[in-house]
């Protein structure tokens, strides 16, 4: 039901914008967020954004990750810029999503996206 997109190969210093997009049967959607796992680490949170617009950001993207969202559209997109090679990794969009008959919410998330920062 996640749909992540926008990874690739930068440089350092370059910019990359991150969407992604949620589709089906969908009741609401509370949290949605961007996750990301280097090789060898364990997945941690880069980002996260409420329904009403709330951000939390990991220390060390503060100031140049921003995360925005589209409650109409149900998507959720990650600005990054001046990336280094320490953001590379694989980028994962979670949400927190009300579904089905009962409405259930279950936290769901995307196929993950890559995104290398050579420098």
């Amino acid at each position: 039901q996640l749909q992540a997109s926008g990874g690739g190969s930068v440089q350092a210093g370059d910019s990359l914008r991150l969407s992604c997009a949620a589709s089906g049967s969908i009741f609401s959607i509370a949290a949605m967020g961007w996750y990301r796992q280097a090789p060898g680490k364990q997945r941690d949170l880069v980002a996260s954004i409420t329904n009403g617009g709330t951000t939390k950001y990991a220390d060390s993207v503060k100031g140049r990750f921003n995360i925005s969202r589209d409650n109409a559209k149900r998507t959720v997109a990650l600005q990054m810029s001046s990336l280094n090679p320490e953001d590379t990794a694989v980028y994962y969009c979670n949400a927190d999503i009300t579904s089905g008959v009962p409405p259930t919410l279950r936290m769901h998330w995307g196929q993950g996206t890559l995104v290398t920062v050579s420098s």
